[in-house]
């Protein structure tokens, strides 16, 4: 794809689908499902502390390799999360998708999510800018990178046991 792909309609509908399936799939705690829209070696990070450099170098609040992924969507699979009995009642809004960069197997996206949780101590707002890399297998987008970067994510933070 060249750069016209860019501002190509049918390319942005498809990532925009794909991006609301994903939170769809989180809000109902789908971890099953989300798991599958990763790539072998994805990478779901999210910075500490303003836009976030080298994760390999700064403080992150998540930074999972694929391994990590799978070990994280077991863990809730368990129901055995006391930061998460009952579980959270989520739902989030996605809006301003763009297509930053691609070519015939990647594809630069990002967008704006505002994510409401309601627990039983109350209600929490999360505002993020979502940065992804995503690829196609199989004739299929896949998810090689997510990067979350919350709003807020200098202040102390909640407990956080859900998929931003």
């Amino acid at each position: 794809m060249t750069a016209s792909a860019v501002t190509e309609p049918a390319l942005l509908d498809e990532v925009t689908r794909f991006l609301y399936r994903e939170a769809r799939l989180q809000d109902e705690h789908d971890y099953d499902s989300w798991e599958s829209l990763w790539t072998d070696d994805g990478l779901y990070w999210i910075p500490a502390n303003g836009d976030g450099g080298d994760p390999e170098q700064e403080m992150s609040i998540v930074y999972d390799s694929r391994s990590r992924i799978a070990l994280r969507v077991r863990q809730l699979n368990t129901g055995r999360r006391p930061s998460q009995t009952p579980r959270s009642r989520l739902r989030r809004i996605v809006s301003n998708v763009e297509i930053v960069r691609a070519d015939r197997s990647e594809v630069e996206a990002a967008s704006n999510a505002l994510v409401f949780e309601s627990r039983p101590e109350g209600d929490t707002l999360w505002a993020a800018r979502n940065e992804f890399t995503l690829r196609r297998e199989q004739g299929a987008l896949r998810i090689a990178r997510k990067k979350v970067i919350l709003v807020n994510n200098g202040n102390a933070l909640g407990t956080m046991a859900f998929l931003l």
